[in-house]
């Protein structure tokens, strides 16, 4: 881990956490900034916390976290070694509805200065609404998940969400196929993943 950048990510987290740019703010119990190791050469970005993570104050802690974590943990990935997980906005949507364009035009800019510190090869957009706000807006996720593209030199990868993998457990075997082309696209594109 870079000491450095862990201290620039923990400044930023500590403005973010007094952020009030948008109401979501009013319902949180926690801002969910974001987890992980400072220099993790890929970033998993979702769209924004449920209940059980503006409870604990950190992302994919739910059952969508739990599917997530075994996803990950089948081609070496971890919150805690490798990577690094935030989402678009930090504060939980009412009723876990999906965040207003408006909200997430006012809490990108936090999901911006994590990027730009942490400065990740490759980025994993979870689902839908992550993959529209960063690769594309007219991104189709069925169709789509898995493909590569290529942004300012970034490598990003759109998947399916694991909630939705949850309400259709039938995904799950093209899921862990773009996992496993995740691992081949770590092994070839980054240096320190899999030390």
């Amino acid at each position: 881990m870079d000491e450095k950048k862990s201290a620039e990510l923990y400044e930023i987290e500590k403005e973010c956490k007094k952020c009030e740019k948008c109401s979501l703010c009013a319902g949180r119990h926690n801002v969910v900034y974001g987890i992980g190791v400072s220099d993790a050469e890929v970033m998993f970005i979702g769209e924004g916390p449920g209940e059980q993570e503006d409870i604990k104050g950190e992302p994919f802690v739910g059952k969508a976290g739990i599917l997530l974590d075994k996803m990950l943990t089948a081609v070496d990935l971890d919150r805690k070694k490798n990577i690094y997980i935030a989402n678009i906005v930090k504060c939980r949507p009412p009723r876990n509805r999906d965040p207003l364009p408006e909200e997430q035009e006012m809490c990108i800019p936090w999901l911006r200065k994590q990027f730009a510190v942490i400065r990740p090869k490759i980025v994993v957009c979870l689902g839908r609404i992550a993959a529209a706000r960063i690769i594309k807006t007219d991104i189709k996720i069925t169709a789509e998940h898995g493909k590569l593209f290529k942004k300012n030199g970034v490598i990003m990868m759109p998947v399916l969400h694991p909630a939705a993998l949850l309400r259709n457990p039938s995904s799950k075997p093209a899921a862990f196929e773009d996992f496993l082309r995740l691992q081949e696209i770590i092994k070839q594109k980054c240096e320190h993943t899999y030390d």
